[in-house]
């Protein structure tokens, strides 16, 4: 599995988006994950399975005014 930023990752059975944010040991707490091409929030990332061989990209939420 390859995240955006080139890093690579080892994948395993049953692998969900929040099992992989909590390997990255990255303290920044992202809203959204694109993996391949669907587009997952927050909410969601203890459901969604992360398939072998994935593409992942981390989307921060970026706010102004």
């Amino acid at each position: 599995m390859v995240l955006d930023e080139g890093r690579e990752f080892c994948w395993r059975e049953g692998m969900t988006v929040a099992d992989l944010l909590k390997e990255l040991d990255d303290p920044y707490p992202y809203a959204v994950v694109r993996v391949n091409d669907a587009v997952i929030s927050g909410p969601d990332f203890e459901k969604a399975a992360v398939p072998r061989g994935s593409e992942v990209h981390l989307i921060p939420l970026i706010a102004g005014g």
